[in-house]
């Protein structure tokens, strides 16, 4: 079976952790385990978000003063790539010895009118007092906006139209390899109408949605969402709180999930269990094994056909 596994943003930095080198190489090693256990039966392939390292690296270029403005987002976004893509190679390397593991960074291609660009959504970086985020609103330029737990800049989030380096995915896997690609959502880029050449834009493009476009393109046979919760929830955060196990699209829609979290990640499921008539899952990371085999997590089925 072909799986793409998308791997949460909070798989390498918790939230309230120290944004060290050290923290995210520790955290690594859930991640591994997670994806070795299911690299041993199917052909996988990986992709991871990159909102705290990306976040962290804004702040450090707009910082430096040798520079003469800070680096744009989609640069930044493709040395996320790089980090997290070589942690990943490493540590798959020494868990699945014999196994090609390659990390290869991805572009994303979106339109340059997508109504996204006028609308910032995308949470990256660390949470901050809201005191503190308009300081480096006003500062550095920012649109910042109240997440979870506190206040965290917001950028452009477009939707992704097509994953430039498919076929290069896909000979890889057909070879054998373990692909890591399209961390962050993919570096993100606009095509000249006309000659089709390729230029950056501000922006990081959704991962997950990434993921279920790619899955698609690569025709996965599952989609593997892993977070920090065990399953989707109803009313969550509420006194009505309660595990959704089984779903439709249509049924996983009506959640109505927040725009910032949950939301992204339900409408990419859906997506692709739609498209592709495959199957999707929603879960925690720790029990990815379990979710493939059915005995964790929120599946997302197709329509049972009526009559």
């Amino acid at each position: 079976m072909r799986i793409l596994i998308a791997l949460g943003g909070n798989a390498l930095l918790h939230r309230g952790e120290r944004p060290d080198a050290d923290v995210q190489k520790a955290n690594i090693d859930r991640v591994t385990t997670a994806i070795a256990a299911l690299a041993q039966e199917h052909e996988i392939v990986v992709t991871h978000g990159n909102g705290p390292q990306i976040g962290l690296l804004a702040v450090e270029s707009a910082a430096d003063p040798e520079l003469s403005a800070p680096y744009p987002l989609d640069l930044l976004g493709a040395q996320t790539q790089g980090m997290i893509g070589s942690l990943l190679v490493r540590t798959l390397d020494d868990v699945l010895p014999g196994r090609p593991v390659a990390a290869l960074v991805t572009h994303t291609v979106v339109r340059a009118d997508d109504p996204a660009f006028r609308q910032p959504t995308k949470f990256v970086g660390q949470v901050y007092s809201r005191t503190t985020a308009r300081t480096l609103a006003r500062r550095l330029g920012w649109e910042v906006a109240e997440d979870t737990t506190g206040w965290r800049r917001v950028v452009a989030s477009p939707t992704p139209e097509r994953i430039v380096e498919t076929e290069t995915v896909r000979r890889l896997l057909d070879a054998g390899t373990l692909v890591i690609c399209a961390g962050g959502g993919g570096v993100p880029v606009t095509a000249d109408p006309v000659s089709g050449a390729l230029s950056g834009t501000e922006a990081v493009v959704d991962k997950d949605l990434t993921a279920a476009l790619l899955a698609e393109e690569l025709k996965a046979d599952f989609l593997l969402i892993l977070t920090d919760v065990p399953n989707v929830y109803t009313g969550f955060g509420t006194p009505r709180q309660r595990p959704l196990h089984d779903a439709t699209p249509a049924e996983l829609r009506r959640g109505a999930f927040a725009a910032g979290s949950m939301g992204p990640k339900a409408e990419a499921a859906a997506r692709f269990v739609e498209r592709t008539g495959g199957l999707a899952a929603i879960g925690a990371l720790d029990a990815a094994y379990e979710i493939v085999h059915g005995r964790s997590g929120t599946l997302v089925r197709p329509e049972m056909p009526v009559g």
